[in-house]
């Protein structure tokens, strides 16, 4: 760092790593404390991270082809009114989406009220997983979906699918009831991670 601050031409001078130790301890930092009580609305979802290893050293330095890159998948599970990350789960990107929904509700001991996620958890597994924690799902359905067993919650979102060509009017009728799906939309944004 001392090298840094001469490159910027600023008198000063990098304390020593053993310094920052003994006084980190004396460090007064306050945590966040974990919200209680019932989760109104979990959004769930998944985004790819970049893996840096050899191989990316390799392209980098010898222009080859670079085969070796790794890919995994950080799945979250995002509490839309505190922007708390409720539970975190890294797989391997061959995971599917809907594989890790139980493991990442298995984490959540809380009650939950509603959870939304995108058109990758619309699975039997996922639903009966949502509709064992007695926990209404707004998930719509893949495209082309059919019609589930007679009384299934899911069967509103098809047939405005099938009505429609699209989920476009489903998602609509979910945000003019409280803005109950568009609230999915806060774990796509940096805000989530950067309060949680």
């Amino acid at each position: 760092m001392d090298s840094v601050f001469r490159l910027a031409q600023l008198p000063l001078r990098c304390p020593h790593y053993s310094c920052i130790s003994r006084r980190a301890k004396d460090v007064d930092v306050s945590f966040k404390t974990k919200t209680k009580g019932p989760i109104q609305h979990l959004a769930i979802d998944a985004t790819g991270l970049k893996v840096y290893g050899e191989g990316e050293w390799k392209v980098r330095k010898h222009d080859t082809d670079g085969k070796r890159r790794v890919w995994r998948k950080l799945h979250i599970a995002v509490d839309t009114s505190t922007h708390e990350i409720i539970a975190a789960e890294l797989s391997l990107s061959t995971v599917s989406d809907a594989e890790v929904l139980p493991n990442l509700l298995k984490q959540t001991r809380r009650k939950i009220l509603e959870i939304s996620g995108d058109g990758a958890y619309d699975t039997r597994d996922c639903h009966a997983e949502i509709r064992i924690r007695r926990t209404v799902a707004l998930i719509p359905p893949r495209e082309g979906a059919v019609f589930w067993e007679r009384g299934h919650p899911r069967n509103l979102a098809v047939g405005c699918q099938k009505l429609y060509g699209s989920n476009k009017h489903w998602k609509s009728a979910m945000a003019t009831t409280s803005a109950r799906y568009l609230k999915r939309r806060c774990i796509e944004s940096n805000s989530c991670l950067v309060d949680g």
